[in-house]
Formats: structure tokens, sequence, C-alpha cells
């Protein structure tokens, strides 16, 4: 199945090598996966919520971020080798990734409840905005998803990696990157940078999850692509969130 390229590692050509159906297996749809998509949403923002609500009450937040980055790294890193294991792991998934985006989210909205009120809701509403956006282009093919594309993307996804790896090194030794955390125009443009690659990986998400519906995909790929898109998504949003606090920082 030469069409599955992805620059996201949840979602890639190698996941679709060497798939077998049987003949009475029921098989992948695009609605299915924007409907378990939907399920990992609600999962999230459910999360979210009650971590948020603690942060607001006064209780202490952290245990909940660093178990949820955790956990949700380690269940990504199981459902990304054991792509079948995705119907049962995924919706755990999602929690912890909620967990982890409701404290981060909260401890940031408190931050700037000064000079940037509203900050989370603007870059919620942003990252929907953006992702309904990046759909529409794909859903009309005004961006086509081609192969030349999707090397492109995977290309700067790569140089975007090697770079945090370096800057992550080089921390570690003594030399910091005070540009991966201030907000110099150098810092703002690298965030835009990044936030405009996550947002053409979408595409090449969207396209995916058609293409594997397209060519007979089994059932659970449903939930792996849905994992695979929520992925991408909460990427989208971390980055929209860094870049309105930088904003913020800047007033």
């Amino acid at each position: 199945m030469g069409l599955f390229k992805s620059g996201n590692p949840a979602i890639n050509e190698k996941v679709f090598n060497n798939v077998t159906v049987t003949g009475n297996e029921e098989l992948m749809t695009a609605s299915g996966a924007m409907k378990k998509f939907g399920l990992l949403l609600v999962m999230v923002l459910g999360a979210a919520s009650f971590t948020w609500s603690e942060f607001f009450k006064g209780g202490d937040v952290m245990p909940w971020a660093i178990g949820g980055a955790v956990g949700g790294f380690v269940l990504a890193l199981v459902i990304i080798f054991k792509q079948s294991w995705a119907p049962y792991l995924a919706l755990g998934y999602a929690l912890c990734e909620g967990l982890f985006l409701g404290a981060i989210s909260a401890v940031l909205e408190a931050a700037f409840a000064q000079k940037y009120p509203g900050l989370v809701m603007q870059a919620v509403l942003m990252t929907f905005g953006v992702a309904a956006g990046m759909f529409v282009l794909y859903y009309f093919r005004i961006i086509r998803v081609t192969n030349t594309f999707r090397k492109i993307v995977f290309t700067a996804m790569i140089a975007i990696l090697l770079f945090y790896i370096v800057a992550f090194i080089l921390n570690l030794t003594g030399s910091h990157f005070y540009y991966l955390h201030d907000s110099s125009p150098l810092a703002i443009g690298i965030n835009l940078f990044v936030i405009v690659i996550a947002a053409l990986r979408l595409m090449i998400d969207f396209d995916l999850i058609e293409q594997g519906a397209a060519q007979g995909a089994p059932k659970y790929f449903e939930w792996y692509s849905a994992f695979g898109l929520m992925v991408t998504m909460i990427w989208l949003y971390l980055n929209i969130l860094r870049l309105l606090a930088r904003l913020a920082s800047r007033k």
C-alpha cells in the first residue's frame, strides 16, 4: 500500500505494510475513524476539565500532569508498535493526555491572567479553527497531498525533532538555548514554523484515513487512525498555547 505515507510517527506507510485482512473481517471506514476521534476528544476534554478544576480549587495538579505525560508517552509507544492494541489503549492515552493538558493549561492561564485573560480558550479555538481550515483545504483539494508534499512535511518534522534533541543535549552540558523558552522574535518565529508544520501534517493524516478506508484497512485502524490524529491535534494545541504565552509575555 504505497499511498500510505505520513509525517506522523503514529501514522505512516509502514503501519499498513504486511496487513492481512480475512474475508470475514470488518473493514475500516473514514466515518468510523472520525467517530472514534470524537470519543477520544471527549475523553481528553473530560480529563482536562478535572485537572483544570483541581488547580483552581487550590489542589496540587503536578502529580497529575507528570503522571499523565508519562502515561500518555508510554501508551503512545505501545500503540505505535502494536497497532492492533489501539482499540484497547487509545482511550487510556486520551485520558492521560487530558490530565496533562488540563494541568498545563491551568498553570499558564493563571500565570497570564492579568496580561492575557482567556489565553487557553483562545488557544483551543485557534486549534480547532486551524484543524477545520486544513480539513476544508484537504476536502476541496485546494491543497493536494502529493508525494512531494509528504516529503517536505516529513523532512521538516525530522529537522524539528533533531533541533530539539540537539538543544536538549546542549542544555545538559550547560549550553542553554534560551530562545527555546524566551519570547524573542527568533523564538516566536520557530514557534510559528512548528505550528505550520503541525497544521500541514493534519492534511496528511486526513489523507491517510481516507486512503486507509479506500484500500480496505482492518477495523482496528479506525482507532489507530483516530489516535494518530489526536497526537497531531495535541502537538498543534501545545504549540499554539506556547505561542500565545510568548506573545503575552511581551506585553
